[in-house]
């Protein structure tokens, strides 16, 4: 048992007065976080501990207790020591949304119709924290410098380091090019609040068959497509193009009937919007993919690159003003990643 453990143990005893807390270890996350799950006065809880300075506790809950009031489902917050990174939260339990939309259908397949009916419910819950916008709670800019910091992951950590790709000054203009083109259309876009991680993992189906949804503690105002695209175009999770483009659609109608989108706002316009969003945030995702293996020694997170790099493929290969990129996607990345995987399955 290690100090940090025993700490969160004495501070569990203070706050519930429960002498010896026996906790049971449900899982980490790509940071330094990790949750337990206590059982107290027949109810199940979890207990995050989230070490300074490594990480900070306070817009978590800032953020928690706001949406908690605004009728989104986030966990409502039991106790709390920020000082130490200690919370003590409501358990939404075990289902991931991924597992769900994972699980095959009778003829062997994912389910469309069920990932339908699932999708539905995690838009309108979106819809909910969009429609938070001027009750309150100040959130940070998505601003142009954090857009092209996020991309120049991939550039740096994916590219160089992974791939160990020698960029020359063509190469760097592209690049540079690229992400001041996807940087722009995302802040030409409406702003509204942005959970920033709001995918399958972070989507939890609770008891009573609703979403619950954690890890909301990065949130920030930004892009309407931002949301949507981390949902619909998950890196952990692929659908053919066409049922995408449908639940883009569906998700168009809901937020115009909540007020959230205009109701003239043109649908080919959104769809493009959608889809270089998607672009910037896959580009990040590949960069925090092979950063975790890189820096932090997490491997899993690399069989994921492959299923995030084919969603970049997809956006970009729409657009004229992006074809050079694709080009150079196809040219240069998809071939050293293939030579990657090859020697990682030859192992």
């Amino acid at each position: 048992m290690n100090s940090r453990y025993t700490q969160l143990c004495q501070w569990l005893t203070q706050a519930t007065n429960i002498l010896q807390p026996e906790l049971k270890m449900v899982a980490g996350d790509a940071s330094f976080r990790r949750y337990y799950r206590l059982l107290w006065r027949d109810t199940s809880y979890i207990v995050m501990d989230a070490p300074p300075p490594e990480e900070d506790c306070a817009p978590f809950v800032r953020i928690a207790r706001h949406w908690f009031q605004q009728g989104v489902h986030v966990p409502e917050v039991i106790a709390q020591d920020l000082d130490q990174g200690f919370l003590l939260l409501q358990d939404f339990g075990d289902d991931q949304l991924l597992s769900t939309l994972l699980s095959p259908s009778t003829t062997g397949h994912n389910d469309l119709a069920n990932a339908g009916r699932l999708y539905r419910k995690a838009q309108k819950s979106l819809i909910k924290i969009q429609r938070t916008t001027g009750t309150g709670l100040e959130l940070p800019p998505y601003n142009r410098e954090l857009l092209l910091r996020e991309m120049a992951l991939f550039r740096d950590w994916f590219c160089c380091q992974w791939l160990e790709l020698e960029l020359n000054d063509q190469d760097i203009s592209l690049l540079d090019r690229t992400f001041e083109c996807l940087s722009h259309s995302a802040l030409q876009q409406q702003q509204v609040p942005v959970h920033r991680d709001y995918h399958s993992r972070n989507l939890m189906l609770t008891e009573d068959d609703d979403i619950g949804i954690i890890d909301f503690q990065d949130a920030v105002q930004g892009p309407i497509t931002y949301d949507l695209v981390s949902l619909l175009k998950d890196c952990y999770i692929h659908w053919p193009p066409e049922a995408v483009s449908h639940w883009c659609d569906d998700y168009q109608a809901e937020a115009r009937l909540a007020g959230v989108l205009p109701e003239n706002y043109p649908r080919e316009k959104f769809h493009q919007e959608f889809d270089l969003m998607g672009a910037q945030r896959h580009l990040k995702a590949i960069g925090i993919f092979a950063r975790l293996w890189l820096r932090d020694g997490k491997a899993n997170y690399l069989d994921d690159i492959p299923r995030t790099l084919q969603h970049l493929l997809e956006a970009t290969e729409k657009y004229q003003n992006l074809s050079p990129f694709h080009q150079w996607l196809l040219d240069r990345v998809v071939p050293a990643l293939n030579k990657k995987q090859s020697a990682k399955e030859s192992i």
